[in-house]
């Protein structure tokens, strides 16, 4: 997995994620089929770039780091494919959150 990394780092103030896996049982062990199933808003963030330059000409660091939970938005992003496995581009101000342990 790092070693595609090693070829793509975003630049400035975009986030590459990958999206988490779709729920495909409940807790009550129903099975939900696909067209069922919504569009996964929780992802894991796998590389970040430096930062937003501003106004001012200082480098604004971005706001989350490698490894953590982020809530994205429904819609928007950049798909990207890897190694065979679709990651998605944003930029630090389109995520809405991020979770705590």
């Amino acid at each position: 997995m790092r070693k595609a990394f090693r070829k793509f780092l975003p630049l400035f103030d975009r986030v590459l994620v990958e999206r988490c896996a779709a729920e495909t049982v409940t807790k009550g062990g129903i099975m939900i089929p696909e067209k069922a199933q919504g569009k996964v808003l929780q992802a894991t963030v796998v590389a970040v770039g430096s930062g937003a330059r501003g106004k001012d000409g200082e480098i604004h660091p971005v706001s989350v780091k490698v490894g953590e939970k982020v809530l994205l938005p429904e819609y928007g992003g950049t798909k990207i494919v890897l190694e065979d496995k679709d990651y998605y581009l944003f930029r630090d101000g389109d995520i809405l959150g991020k979770y705590l342990d």
